[in-house]
This record gives structure tokens, sequence and C-alpha cells, in this order.
């Protein structure tokens, strides 16, 4: 267990991100992609219905004693949490009401957050951006850990730790590595939230509140859900940096499985990256990808060459905003 990764620095590379070819090499073999850009009808009814579902189980949850609570948290309303942040992700996309509405994606996306119980949705929509542009981007991919992080979680107890805590990193690394100034729809989103949890305070007491707020947590943190946080883009294999995952877990967290068909077209909502690996077979088939997070996350811990270290970064030039 004292055993330390053998890996001292990130997975230095001087090259283009691989999606960027990737794409316009399938676009230009398969037009027909470009069909299934767009809209997903079906995602604002799912998300609502999620979101109304936990605010009937705060409802239920109220009179629970409180190992119930942490029980429920976990192995329920955690579940439905986390897959809220995924929709979210989709959502950051504009795949809720398409391109020509940003507002209404932007403001969908605050009301998918409200059982999360903390704001996430506008703060993410700022940063993922840049994880896409910038994808392993020296001071830009905010999701590449700091050198602290590869430098410490570095032993098995500590790479689990480290797990737990991920919720915590994912907050604070942003402000430490890529710091931007808050924006309105950030204090808009922070108001909504705030207010709704209030109200859930005041209408049912401090239970369901804890219960959003620890279920968001438990289920961030080290949760089989969790392992597509290190199947994305964790290099288990030297000069693959994206890596998918094909298994039943996509059905609870909107395909997000799919990393390198989601990397090569973003603009194309979850419930059709299938389609894109069906029709460009041939460009994924071969590719590394994963049969498990749960085996993702023991191989984590528990192989000594993987660790917060473990991903590809480049230097990167600032594109000019349109």
């Amino acid at each position: 267990m004292g055993n330390r990764v053998t890996r001292e620095d990130f997975e230095w590379v001087y090259t283009e991100q691989p999606h960027t070819q990737r794409r316009k090499e399938i676009l230009a073999k398969y037009p027909e992609i470009k069909t299934l850009m767009g809209p997903d009808p079906h995602l604002k009814w799912i998300v609502s219905g999620m979101v109304f579902m936990q605010l009937l189980a705060c409802y239920l949850v109220k009179d629970l004693s409180w190992k119930w609570i942490f029980f429920w948290a976990y192995g329920f309303g955690g579940c439905i949490n986390h897959s809220l942040t995924l929709a979210i992700h989709d959502i950051s996309h504009n795949v809720a009401f398409g391109n020509k509405q940003t507002k209404w994606n932007r403001w969908f996306a605050v009301f998918a957050n409200l059982p999360i119980g903390i704001p996430y949705s506008a703060s993410f929509k700022k940063y993922h951006i840049d994880h896409h542009r910038y994808l392993g981007g020296d001071s830009l991919d905010v999701d590449i850990p700091t050198d602290f992080e590869g430098w410490f979680f570095c032993t098995p107890l500590r790479k689990l730790l480290w797990l737990f805590l991920q919720p915590l990193f994912y907050s604070l690394r942003p402000l430490y590595v890529n710091p931007k100034a808050i924006t309105r729809m950030e204090i808009f989103n922070a108001l909504v939230q705030f207010s709704v949890d209030l109200i859930i305070y005041y209408l049912w007491g401090l239970k369901p509140v804890i219960y959003l707020i620890a279920g968001t947590i438990l289920c961030l943190g080290l949760h089989p859900i969790s392992g597509h946080f290190i199947a994305e883009h964790y290099m288990f294999l030297k000069g693959y940096e994206t890596y998918s995952y094909y298994g039943p877990l996509n059905w609870l967290t909107f395909n997000v499985g799919y990393h390198m068909e989601h990397h090569d077209f973003p603009s194309i909502p979850g419930c059709r990256l299938p389609m894109v690996k069906k029709i460009a077979a041939e460009y994924y088939d071969n590719l590394p990808h994963h049969q498990s997070w749960i085996r993702v996350l023991w191989d984590f811990v528990f192989d000594d060459s993987i660790g917060p270290y473990s991903r590809v970064k480049r230097l990167c030039k600032l594109a000019k905003e349109s």
C-alpha cells in the first residue's frame, strides 16, 4: 500500500489534440453525421422528471433517521444528482434547445442544477468550453490535476483519498489554475439555487437539504459512476489521451462513456453518440476503450503506474474569441 507511482510528471506532448483531425476525416467520409447534430427533443422532459423525482424524495426523507438519509443519498439520490451533472454537461453544448436558443439552455441548466444543492451549472459551462478547445492545455484545461495533486496523491491510500475528495478538487482547481471573473449567470445560478435550498429547508427541515448535498458530494467522489472521471482522459495506454466506455452505466449518464465520439463531435447529443460509432466504426472499433468503470477505479488506486500525473499536457495558444 505504500509504493509510490513511478510517474513524476505529466505526459507532455507537442502535437495537436487528435479529435480535430479525426473529426475532419470522418465528416469528409460520412457527411451524413452532420444530421445527428442539433437538439435532443427528449432531454428537457427526462431532466424535468429527474428534478421532480428528487423534490418528491426530499418530502419522503424528511422524517428518516440520519443513517437512512446518507444511505439513500449515496444509493439513490446521489446517482440521480450525478446523472444531472452529466445532463448539465450535455446542456452546456446547447443540445436541450439548440444553438439558436443559448439563453434557454443556460436557464434550463440552472433548473437541472436544483437537486444538486450547490450552484454548479454556470461555472461548469464557463470552463468546459476550454476543456474541449484546449484539451490538456497547460493552465487552460482545469480538468488536469495540479502538480501538487500529482506529487502528493501517489500511493494507493492517498489515491483513494483523492477519489473521495474529487468534488473538492474539481470545485477549487479552476480558482487556482485558471481563475476567471464571476459572470452574471453564475450570480443568477447561486441566487436561484440557495433560494430553493431555503424553501426546501423551510418546508421540510434540514434533512432533505443534507440528503441532496450529501448525495452530490458522495456520488461525485468514491462511487462506481465516478469512474468516468478517470476513464475519460487518464492515460492507461501511452499515446492515447481519450477513452470511451460502452457499458450499461451509459444508460444512467447520458452516454458520457462515448467520450471519444463526444470530443470528436461535441454538438451531437449523448443520445446519438452510439450512432456516430456505428456509422464510423472503423475509426473507433480499434481504439482502446474501457470495459468497466469499477475496474478503472480499482486500477487507478492499485496500479503504481497510474495516478493524477497520468494525463497528457500540451502548450496551447489562446484562440481568438468571436
